[in-house]
């Protein structure tokens, strides 16, 4: 398989409605050359929509969609040059593996000899040189999803759209497969757009992740950087384990909560008055209530009400008068606090955003 020129897909204003449902709102997106694009939201959000849109089966009621510079937003489906990938795969149970990829290439009337070689290069790209012969169903879920990549990586698009290609494979297979998948955009080069519900497998892989909610881009941004720095409560939530305390940002640029005491937090931040402390399970320190405490973070006393091992790390949920806080200590090298233990959580200063308030 040849390496794919990069090409650059943006997205301006588009919006789609059924009747007074809005599904999509305004959306703007920037696709840089080459770039392995990440569209993630939960259920009912507009992601999956979104990306129809850009292989043509959708059409938007406002906006424009162009690729490498060419605006497609009328351009029929099959005119596109757009691969697209489905959540089932969409094989043909009755044609082999080697006919399943050979199928759009026939369609668009290619010489047999080009067809031959175009679809023996993609199930070599796939690791799947041996298996033409067979029939779909013979195949396991990692292979077939693999089917379908080559197929319509034959066909040498300009953009490859992923429309939640791993869902139906089992949690192993899944982390296995996104490597691989990774792995092979980057080989061929091809500017990919892959949608997601799955928080792990956006941040693992993409190169920037685009965030919706009902509709509305909430944030786009390189992986920690959504984590990092989410910029509302949504992103916060949605993005991992978050702990959101309730305060203020005074005029020192300091931010202030009653759970502190007299102590604050320097924050870099343009709100002032009512706002909340985001802060990342990872980011709090947890010590014996009578060991000695660093001075690089803010000190509170609280009480362990639950434990919870996960592997590499043990969570604790910890009652700082009344309210509960959630942090993760290292399982190997720490000390463990088994519930009811008093302890101290120290809030890293460096490692925490501020949000509006809610």
């Amino acid at each position: 398989m040849q390496t794919h020129r990069k090409v650059r897909v943006e997205i301006d204003n588009v919006s789609l409605a059924y009747g007074t449902t809005r599904v999509l709102r305004d959306v703007s997106l920037n696709i840089e050359p080459g770039e392995f694009f990440a569209l993630l939201g939960p259920s009912g959000s507009g992601k999956s929509t979104l990306l129809r849109m850009l292989a043509g089966f959708n059409q938007s009621q406002t906006g424009a969609i162009k690729v490498d510079g060419a605006d497609i937003t009328g351009v029929s489906p099959w005119q596109r040059d757009i691969g697209m990938v489905f959540q089932n795969y969409a094989l043909w149970p009755h044609m082999t593996v080697a006919q399943n990829v050979a199928f759009g290439l026939e369609e668009r009337k290619l010489p047999r000899a080009e067809v031959m070689r175009r679809t023996a290069a993609a199930l070599e790209l796939v690791g799947l040189a041996d298996y033409g012969a067979r029939r779909p169903n013979q195949l396991s879920g990692g292979q077939q999803q693999r089917v379908a990549v080559a197929r319509t990586i034959a066909i040498e698009p300009k953009v490859l759209l992923l429309d939640e290609p791993l869902s139906n494979l089992d949690a192993k297979l899944r982390v296995h497969m996104r490597t691989e998948l990774l792995a092979l955009q980057r080989k061929l080069g091809i500017t990919t757009i892959f949608v997601t519900h799955d928080q792990e497998e956006a941040l693992s892989i993409a190169d920037r992740v685009a965030v919706l909610d009902a509709g509305v881009i909430q944030q786009v941004g390189a992986p920690t950087e959504l984590y990092d720095r989410p910029v509302n409560r949504f992103i916060a939530n949605f993005i991992g384990t978050i702990n959101l305390l309730p305060g203020s940002v005074n005029s020192a640029r300091q931010f202030v909560s009653p759970l502190f005491g007299a102590q604050t937090i320097a924050v870099d931040t343009a709100l002032s008055g009512a706002a909340e402390l985001a802060i990342r399970p990872h980011a709090l320190k947890v010590i014996a209530a009578d060991a000695a405490p660093a001075a690089d973070c803010v000190w509170v006393n609280g009480t362990v009400t639950e434990r919870e091992f996960l592997g590499e790390a043990m969570r604790y949920r910890v009652d700082i008068a009344g309210t509960t806080l959630i942090a993760d200590a290292p399982h190997f090298g720490g000390s463990s606090h088994a519930p009811g233990a008093r302890v101290k959580l120290g809030i890293d200063p460096k490692a925490v955003s501020v949000l509006p308030a809610a």
